[in-house]
């Protein structure tokens, strides 16, 4: 089947094959009839599998007639990354470049002045995070009540991110006769809950089993040892063995992680860039920008990036901690072997990681094979201290080896040659259990240990 048999507008079609896609996915095959038929869709597949041009395709053939009001805006979609609402928005400027229709981005990391203009002109596509989009409501800039449609895009990623309440106060906020896109990847109870609350009749379009992986996708498990140094060890090693490694997302559990881990591979010669959430919009694109035009090979991120990007050609990712929650391995690897392409995902593996490697194996539905060939990797690393450890034990020993050093000048209360003069104890208060030292009345009182303003005299009031 082409695009030309789902009922697109002509426009539309010109600008996918201006793009060069000739035929949909299967998602898109099953999902774009229902949109246009104004049916509610709730959507499974896993990820990769073109989601976002199944509800943004329909929805521009859709916005080809009417006109946006201020401040009210005619189509909603929600995302729950700042990423992943800009990568909407970039498929939206592209497959509607011939219509004249006013997309919005309401993400945080850019001033509320900017988006309250665009949202004055009036809106036919809104694109935002649940977080900034109740900002604005609650300013009093921006009604819900004109939203014909409504995309909740990766709803297990807002389940995960907490963005759940947030979701059903939206959805109280739009209208009931609202169209509603449902998309997901895997269907945890509690989104099911909220697809029954919100969802009328909803036509249900899966085109694979929820928390499957790619078939295109090699995985391997990879052993390492205990600690943080080794499995760093470990990575390098893999990278700089894998003979078909064009580039890489690295992803780790802790934004902590992800500085270290990219400090310690720019500091090994790799050309490297870091994506977390504490770091601010400015960078955060400017990173995905040079990751994707290969200026840097490496990217080493938090699970920020482990959902719905867009970047065709990874041909590796890394599991440089493995993820608590299984349904984040998934979305991980889903980020190589897309659009058909082969890929390869190797999990690094610690004792402490078998359990949380048991759930994703648990549930796939399969064994991921072992490797043994960095063992020796690991037992040497074992044995060594690492380089920051390393570099600890030399400051140290250079810090020993100033306080053994003798002083070339004398100080206060030390001889010339370096050795401390002989001081006589401090005077203890008599409550410790040494009894006060007994004075002859013609002794004069010693103050010398006094400092000199309490030796000033006090002069009386008269």
């Amino acid at each position: 089947m082409s695009f030309s048999n789902l009922g697109l507008s002509d426009k539309v079609l010109a600008a996918v094959a201006a793009a060069g896609y000739t035929q949909p996915t299967p998602i898109q095959e099953q999902a774009i009839p229902h949109v246009l038929a104004r049916r509610d869709v709730l959507g499974i597949a896993q990820t990769g599998t073109g989601k976002t041009a199944a509800f943004v395709l329909p929805m521009l053939t859709l916005l080809e007639k009417g006109r946006a009001r201020a401040r009210m805006p005619r189509t909603l979609i929600l995302e729950p990354t700042r990423e992943l609402a800009a990568q909407v928005k970039e498929n939206f400027d592209k497959y509607g470049a011939g219509q004249k229709l006013n997309v919005a981005l309401l993400i945080g990391g850019v001033s509320f002045g900017e988006q309250d203009a665009k949202l004055i002109r009036g809106v036919d596509v809104l694109i935002a995070t649940p977080g900034r989009l109740l900002d604005h409501t609650e300013r009093g800039g921006l009604l819900l009540t004109g939203v014909e449609l409504l995309v909740i895009d990766e709803a297990d990623r807002m389940l995960d991110m907490g963005f759940i309440p947030d979701i059903e106060r939206i959805c109280k906020l739009v209208p009931f006769t609202r169209q509603t896109l449902f998309f997901t990847a895997t269907m945890p109870n509690e989104i099911r809950r909220v697809t029954e609350t919100f969802l009328h009749n909803p036509q249900k379009v899966e085109v694979s089993r929820p928390a499957t992986t790619a078939s295109t996708v090699t995985q391997l498990v990879v052993g390492t040892g205990r600690e943080a140094h080794q499995k760093r060890e470990v990575l390098r090693q893999l990278i700089r063995s894998a003979q078909d490694l064009k580039n890489a997302i690295i992803f780790c559990n802790r934004k902590r992680d992800v500085a270290i881990l990219h400090k310690s591979l720019v500091k090994h010669g790799f050309g490297a860039v870091a994506l977390h959430g504490d770091m601010d919009q400015t960078a955060r694109m400017a990173a995905l920008e040079q990751f994707r035009k290969g200026e840097m090979p490496l990217l080493v991120a938090s699970d920020v990036a482990a959902r719905g990007l867009d970047i065709p050609d990874v041909s590796h990712v890394f599991n440089f901690d493995v993820p608590h929650h299984p349904d984040d391995y998934v979305h991980r690897i889903g980020r190589t072997g897309r659009a058909g392409r082969l890929g390869t995902a190797i999990s690094l593996v610690a004792p402490a990681d078998e359990k949380s490697l048991a759930a994703i194996e648990k549930l796939t539905g399969q064994d991921i094979p072992r490797s043994t060939e960095f063992a020796k990797v690991n037992d040497d690393a074992a044995h060594e201290p690492s380089e920051e450890r390393q570099s600890r034990s030399r400051r140290g020993r250079g810090r020993q080896h100033q306080q053994d050093k003798p002083s070339a000048k004398p100080r206060n209360g030390t001889s010339g040659s370096g050795k401390r003069a002989p001081t006589s104890a401090p005077a203890l208060p008599p409550s410790i259990g040494r009894p006060p030292v007994q004075r002859e009345p013609s002794e004069p009182a010693d103050h010398s240990h006094l400092p000199a303003f309490l030796l000033r005299p006090i002069r009386a009031r008269a």
